[in-house]
């Protein structure tokens, strides 16, 4: 049964460590005390195997107490640990210097703590099964007269051999410095005679790095007759490779009670500490990227707000986060998306200095620890090498992805002393940065708190808006320039929004795409649309509503499944319906997209591409996908009269068009010099407010009746 006491005047932290260390094995027994005073006195007359003591306590601290412990009878070599949540290098020192085995800083990780006990634990029976062996064998040795003569000689050579079947560095040196013997496993680390090894100086035996330390140490036991705590040290084989050693001093007395010689053992603990490291860097780091996680961010963070306390120096943090990553996942799959985060990470790196930190904090989500800034234009120059670096396409496994990245930044301690306040005031500036269009950086301000407060609100309002039935659609009216009359409306989504009125879709739906809600929304707006053109098309059987699609339910839904499943409850002939694809849904997955489309097509749905010639890839989905009709970009429109590179692009456009038997509809017609413009280059059809703004449906059907008035165009 193994004894572990732990000393701490906070009852919460031993209450921890108490059940933390009755799990390192079976048998463990455990005493605790709040007085370090009064672990005195109870160890005056307990051994323990292990001591877990508090640094900072009442009375007397961690090296104090430490002190006093050695210097009880048999407490010598008990292994002792001391935790404190103080960084300061002296704490360190005067624990060690106080005879501490080790040392663990505050919030100690359990695993951690666990794997430590443990060995030393081990350690600790090992060392008293050595020292059980000599014992016995120097009991022999003084008890009995037989060893005055001959038996003398064959007790030593008894004792040899067992040291000598002990895999540990086991050696004796006299008072002058000289070895008086060492054991086998001793000899042949390095590489030395253990006959020839007698009468000759640490230094010429151990190499003079490693010898002149290790005499030093000796001249310590000889002068204060007590043996020296477990010290962990590495130590150089005779091949050159490096080994951590637990080491312990202690002193060899004659019948008089004089030191004669010192005892040195070494255990080899490379393989433990190997493991240690193991598990700190599995604890610290993630296992995809092998970036330091969130725990290791968080405590480099605090480190970092330590070292600045002490001069003026400034340090920043960026927090990143894709720009729809979630999209990759969906659409390459999660294989893929692990793939693009490693090239993420290897980019961050190679973006950053030495000195910096790059960390993953979860899914998408990375980090950076810009030590030592002057200001925050640093911080800043920083972002925009950042943002550069990840714009240039990912080649993955042949396969070319395209990612961008939203970045908030903090400055400490400007905004915020603590590690909470800096990454919840750089999430709040990042939050701000894909707000306004992504792929772009925000330096944190005071503000921002104000914008994500109503940004929760707004939220919160968007998710009872469906179910409180708070939307509703406007029509536009859709123009044929040869008959001048309406053969179509586009559909568009408005928010009636208690004490805000009607709210205009691009105040609300990015947040509903990034939240997910944009798919109920727009299952309720594309059987609205159809159910009302149902109606529209008993006078009108051309006519055909147009509604828009967005690029997440390409992600989430059958597209297919939905889009026949409305047609199917509304009873519109599918010839009645057009769907808007914008470019965000054909760069995710063109190939699907295609299939999608085709398979409607198929079903009698006619297709457009939105805001035609604002992306530098529309001429090839143009190419690839069947669709039926391209609408123009408003952008071009509005200034076709007095921009001549406008007038060509529109004029390019219609050409291409109809050079593919495609239908041509401008968007944003609002004056008849532009409805002009159009009509004379060639342009099939026309929507905009010089006809009408978007109307609730009551009022889309007076247009109806009004299209001799619409019919000037002609």
């Amino acid at each position: 049964m193994s004894l572990i006491v732990i000393v701490d005047d906070r009852i919460t932290n031993r209450n921890i460590f108490a059940k933390l260390a009755t799990s390192i094995e079976e048998g463990v027994a455990v005493r605790s005390f709040g007085d370090p005073l009064e672990a005195i006195e109870w160890l005056k007359d307990n051994t323990p195997d292990l001591v877990v003591t508090d640094y900072k306590m009442p009375n007397i601290d961690g090296a104090e107490f430490v002190r006093r412990f050695r210097q009880l009878p048999e407490c010598a070599d008990v292994p002792t640990v001391v935790i404190t949540v103080y960084e300061e290098r002296s704490h360190r020192i005067n624990a060690l210097e106080a005879g501490a085995t080790d040392f663990l800083q505050s919030p100690v990780d359990h695993h951690e703590f666990l794997t430590r006990a443990r060995n030393l634990l081990q350690l600790r029976k090992q060392q008293l099964v050595i020292k059980s062996r000599a014992t016995e064998l120097e009991r022999e040795l003084m008890d009995s007269e037989r060893f005055r003569k001959e038996v003398l000689r064959d007790s030593r050579e008894r004792l040899a051999q067992v040291i000598d079947t002990v895999p540990a560095l086991i050696s004796a040196t006299d008072k002058d410095g000289r070895c008086v013997f060492l054991n086998a496993f001793t000899a042949n680390f390095y590489g030395v005679d253990a006959a020839q090894a007698s009468g000759k100086t640490a230094a010429e035996i151990f190499g003079s790095n490693f010898g002149p330390q290790s005499a030093g140490l000796d001249r310590v036991v000889f002068e204060n007759g007590k043996g020296l705590p477990s010290y962990e040290e590495e130590i150089v084989d005779r091949a050159g490779n490096r080994h951590v050693f637990l080491t312990t001093k202690s002193p060899l007395r004659d019948r008089a009670g004089k030191v004669i010689n010192v005892l040195t053992t070494s255990l080899n603990i490379t393989e433990r500490k190997q493991a240690e490291e193991h598990l700190h860097h599995l604890a610290h780091h993630d296992p995809l990227t092998g970036l330091p996680n969130r725990t290791y961010f968080h405590d480099s963070v605090r480190r970092q707000i330590a070292r600045t306390r002490r001069g003026d120096k400034q340090f920043a943090l960026l927090l990143l986060d894709l720009d729809r990553f979630e999209g990759v996942n969906d659409v390459l799959g999660h294989h893929q998306g692990d793939q693009l985060l490693k090239a993420v990470s290897q980019r961050l790196c190679n973006a950053v200095r030495e000195t910096d930190i790059v960390a993953r904090l979860g899914g998408d989500e990375f980090a950076i620890l810009q030590t030592e800034i002057g200001r925050t234009d640093d911080a800043v120059t920083l972002a925009e090498k950042v943002i550069k670096a990840l714009e240039q396409p990912f080649e993955l496994e042949g396969q070319e992805i395209n990612t961008t990245a939203s970045i908030g930044i903090t400055v400490h301690p400007t905004d915020g002393v603590d590690v909470d306040a800096l990454l919840k005031n750089a999430d709040l500036a990042m939050y701000q940065a894909k707000a306004e269009g992504r792929n772009a950086w925000r330096v944190f301000a005071s503000d921002m708190h104000t914008i994500a407060r109503e940004a929760i609100v707004l939220e919160s309002d968007l998710r009872q808006a469906l179910a409180k039935k708070q939307f509703l659609l406007n029509y536009q009216p859709q123009i044929d320039l040869r008959s001048g009359r309406i053969i179509g409306a586009e559909a568009l989504l408005r928010w009636r929004r208690p004490g805000s009125g009607l709210v205009r879709p691009a105040e609300f739906l990015p947040l509903a795409e990034e939240n997910g809600l944009i798919v109920p929304i727009n299952e309720w707006v594309l059987i609205e649309a159809c159910e009302q053109a149902k109606r529209w098309t008993k006078d009108h059987p051309d006519f055909r509503i147009a509604v828009n699609l967005s690029p997440v339910q390409f992600r989430k839904q059958d597209i297919r499944a939905h889009v026949l499943d409305a047609l199917e409850k509304t009873g519109l002939d599918p010839r009645s319906l057009e769907l808007e694809l914008t470019e965000s849904i054909l760069m995710q997955n063109p190939e699907s997209a295609a299939n999608d489309v085709r398979f409607l097509q198929e079903k009698g749905i006619t297709f457009s591409i939105d805001d035609f010639g604002v992306g530098y890839s529309s001429l090839s989905y143009v190419k690839n996908l069947p669709v039926d009709r391209l609408k123009i970009d408003q952008g071009f429109i509005r200034n076709v009269n007095t921009d001549p590179n406008d007038a060509a692009i529109v004029r390019a456009i219609i050409n291409l068009g109809h050079s593919l038997n495609l239908k041509i509809m401008a968007e944003g017609v609002e004056t008849a010099e532009q409805l002009a413009f159009v009509r004379n280059e060639g342009c099939d059809e026309v929507q905009g407010f010089y006809f009408s703004p978007p109307v609730p449906a009551e009022d889309f059907a007076f247009l109806f009746n009004q299209q001799n008035l619409l019919a000037r165009t002609a």
